[in-house]
């Protein structure tokens, strides 16, 4: 499979590089800096140079032709604004999702947030971002030419990954190392059976491969 990653320099992309690469598939990962190249290139991963925040569709859609699936894993990170909220983390995903329907890519699945919502109240910035994530979620949602599947992490942490999670339309809050979101995304992409779900996912007892497929069956 060709797999191209939408914020490709990020934590949860970089080790998601690395397990597709080891398994055999062409991986691209989409970087706003040239200097993200090298680390991208050990990880096993094509670094592909574009701007979400200022690309167009015509141009993102050049980078996705030909790929089997897509991954939204691109966010304006904790020490951003509101601003970046609006362009990165809902524009940017919009944008790729246009763009991945002008290339004819079907798959396609996102890193969202846990507690996304366009309804969400506050405005602190943290609660722009969960607004900003929900919105582009329901984006997603909407488009019936793609395969979506939308995972919702619980708070991240940088401990070793178990392989053992809880994968759920709804879980309840809880901590689950980047390894496993990385690992989980890995196993979704190559599962369409799961196209139209939204899960949440943190540690728990089942591993990866089990609980991708229990929810795929369902």
């Amino acid at each position: 499979m060709r797999i191209v990653i939408a914020g490709g320099h990020g934590q949860i992309a970089l080790r998601l590089e690395r397990l597709l690469a080891a398994r055999g598939d062409e991986v691209a990962g989409i970087i706003r800096r040239a200097e993200q190249g090298d680390d991208l290139r050990a990880a096993g991963a094509e670094p592909v140079l574009c701007d979400l925040e200022s690309a167009s569709v015509e141009e993102v859609a050049a980078h996705l032709q030909g790929a089997d699936a897509a991954v939204f894993a691109a966010g304006a990170g904790p020490g951003s604004g509101v601003t970046r909220k609006e362009t990165v983390d809902k524009g940017a995903a919009i944008l790729f999702a246009d763009a991945a329907e002008r290339a004819g890519v079907r798959r396609h699945v996102v890193v969202s947030s846990m507690g996304a919502d366009p309804a969400h109240p506050g405005d602190e910035v943290f609660d722009v971002y969960l607004r900003a994530k929900g919105e582009a979620d329901e984006y997603v949602r909407s488009r019936p030419s793609l395969d979506w599947t939308i995972l919702r992490p619980g708070m991240l942490t940088n401990d070793a990954g178990t392989g053992l999670v809880r994968l759920e339309a709804h879980t309840g809050r809880g901590p689950i190392p980047r390894d496993d979101v990385a690992a989980t995304l890995a196993e979704l992409v190559d599962t369409p059976a799961t196209a139209g779900l939204t899960l949440e996912v943190i540690s728990g007892s089942t591993p990866i491969t089990v609980a991708v497929k229990a929810v795929a069956g369902n």
